[in-house]
């Protein structure tokens, strides 16, 4: 009785987290898109936006990231934008994978959508944009830097991987910030990565060296290792910063050691971490 009383509990304080961040549609591409807009209170003009996209699957619940808590501390918006279904009818966001050859959703046209009615709408920074995802939200993210580096102070993707497509077709010469925060026993989206498609995702580069990609792109001649203070029962985290970059444009990786596919168990406060590095890119 009492555990079916907790899960209730659970469900409720979901069902008015929810509720608490309303939800609204934009038509993208002759589609009518969905997401959720948290805005602090007494929020300043032309404050910063933060967008947090959801993995494979996914839905746009704020409660399963705990962005809104840092925002209202901080000062910045966050949105949660919804990913569409693809041809297996999970939600998703269009990386190219190999089963996504048939999906027509175009997802970095609908965040520029998203972005400029959010800025008009709400009277947000044109400069202070930054974008987050978990796993294919994280996936997102490398896109993005590929293709609207301008767009995007900097980008956080967690437990994301870069595609060997993006790699080889990457062809902007704007530089863009990013940090990413992976586990090294992470066997969805692995460290190591997957050279040969053996998971289906498509084949994509190892960690470190989409990490050391941006690194070089960004042309940071320093790279520093630093092991973070951890508290009694929490994952080791190495932290590899790639600094003096081109504009001051850094790279970061958290490497949680031991971690595995999550957005919560890493080692850090993910929230906190990726707001520190993101607020370094305020102008």
């Amino acid at each position: 009785m009492k555990y079916i009383l907790h899960i209730a509990l659970l469900f409720a304080t979901a069902a008015c987290h929810a509720q608490q961040t309303p939800r609204y549609t934009l038509r993208s591409g002759g589609i009518e898109r969905t997401y959720r807009l948290h805005l602090p209170e007494g929020l300043a003009e032309n404050a910063p936006l933060v967008i947090v996209l959801h993995g494979y699957g996914g839905e746009a619940l704020p409660e399963r990231f705990g962005m809104n808590e840092t925002a209202d501390r901080h000062g910045f918006a966050v949105c949660y934008p919804q990913g569409e279904r693809d041809g297996r009818g999970k939600t998703c966001w269009n990386v190219g994978y190999p089963f996504q050859a048939d999906m027509a959703v175009d997802d970095v046209r609908f965040l520029d959508d998203l972005i400029r009615h959010l800025r008009k709408k709400h009277r947000l920074s044109r400069r202070n944009v930054f974008c987050t995802g978990m796993s294919n939200g994280g996936d997102m993210c490398y896109l993005l830097a590929s293709r609207r580096p301008e767009t995007y102070a900097a980008l956080g993707p967690v437990a994301g991987f870069m595609s060997v497509e993006i790699l080889r077709s990457d062809r902007s010469p704007h530089p863009v910030p990013l940090f990413e925060i992976h586990g090294t026993e992470d066997r969805t989206t692995l460290w190591e990565g997957d050279l040969r498609n053996e998971g289906g995702w498509g084949a994509y580069v190892s960690i470190p060296t989409a990490v050391n990609y941006w690194a070089a792109k960004n042309k940071c001649p320093e790279h520093r290792i630093d092991t973070l203070p951890s508290r009694p029962g929490d994952l080791q985290v190495i932290a590899h910063r790639y600094t003096g970059g081109t504009d001051g444009c850094e790279v970061w990786l958290y490497e949680t050691v031991g971690g595995k596919h999550s957005w919560t168990k890493t080692g850090v406060d993910t929230c906190e971490e990726l707001w520190r590095f993101f607020s370094r890119y305020v102008r």
